[in-house]
């Protein structure tokens, strides 16, 4: 835009000139740019409100009333990072190292630089790496999605519902099955090669505890009657095994329909999602404890010396 819109100056020497040439596309404007995309492309879970009110109330919101919730909660989230911007923005101290890959693909695209002798300059290696990965992308992501998920003992034993909830990689606890698609790794959890080795170690710690030794035990032991519902599942059950009409027993408001619950019974999940749902919940308090057993001391002296320099 430098370079085609004129760069005369209204109203010269005067209180209010200005010009409508933006100058030089600069790393400020870029990253800009990129908070203004990420925030529109990516998920925004006030979005699984209006979702489910549609999906599984099978009532509709207004426009107008979708679109506050979402803004709503989206300027929420920017109000608070502004309000501790201070505390938990600038210090280099709470900079999370997966955040330094953008920062490093900033630098690659702005900054001038020599390339060595017999190397490559970060922005050469950059351009080779997307390319690189744009090529192998292609063949999971559209020429072959089923590389999403090879389940080995699925092909084996295709009639055996034990080889389904070991195997398959989609709706069982896919033991032996081989993932080629890159997004399926990085799509919930963020790419182990931007994570630090700790953070990478506690999750697999973690995800193996969870999966392969609570989940098979509390299916195969029969806890609160799991075998009767799927291993894993999203969905919600009665005490049969069908699938809960939660429509049923709500009210045009969303109010529950005591009456209609008790005709319909309690509803019940699948073992690994009651499971989840639970750590999901303890991790908030986790969280808290965490930051107050291990690093209480430095947060302590941190905020006093904020508070200094204020």
């Amino acid at each position: 835009m430098a370079s085609v819109i004129t760069d005369r100056v209204f109203f010269k020497d005067k209180k209010w000139e200005f010009t409508l040439n933006p100058g030089p596309f600069n790393v400020k404007e870029h990253v800009l740019i990129t908070i203004f995309a990420n925030s529109g492309a990516g998920n925004v879970y006030a979005i699984h409100i209006v979702s489910a009110v549609k999906i599984f109330y099978k009532k509709n919101l207004t426009f107008f009333v979708a679109l506050l919730v979402v803004l709503t909660t989206q300027v929420l989230g920017f109000g608070w990072a502004g309000v501790f911007r201070r505390y938990l923005v600038e210090p280099a101290a709470m900079w999370w190292p997966q955040n330094l890959v953008q920062v490093s693909l900033f630098r690659a695209l702005h900054e001038k630089e020599k390339r060595p002798k017999g190397s490559l300059t970060r922005n050469q290696f950059f351009l080779i790496a997307f390319i690189c990965s744009f090529a192998y992308y292609v063949v999971p992501g559209y020429l072959f999605s089923r590389l999403t998920s090879l389940s080995w003992f699925c092909w084996i034993f295709p009639a055996s519902i034990l080889a389904h909830q070991l195997g398959s990689g989609l709706r069982g606890l896919g033991i032996g099955a081989l993932g080629f698609d890159w997004s399926s790794i990085a799509s919930y959890l963020g790419s182990p090669l931007a994570s630090p080795w700790f953070a990478t170690a506690n999750v697999a710690v973690g995800f193996g505890l969870v999966l392969y030794v609570i989940v098979p035990i509390a299916y195969w032991l029969n806890f609160y009657k799991a075998k009767t519902f799927p291993i894993f599942s999203d969905g919600l059950f009665t005490s049969t095994g069908q699938r809960y009409n939660v429509s049923a027993i709500t009210d045009s408001k969303f109010h529950l329909d005591m009456d209609a619950y008790e005709r319909q019974g309690p509803l019940h999940m699948s073992t690994l999602f009651a499971i989840t749902y639970g750590f999901n919940f303890a991790c908030l308090t986790a969280t808290i404890a965490h930051v107050f057993l291990f690093h209480g001391r430095y947060a302590f002296h941190f905020v006093i010396d904020l508070f200094k320099l204020s």
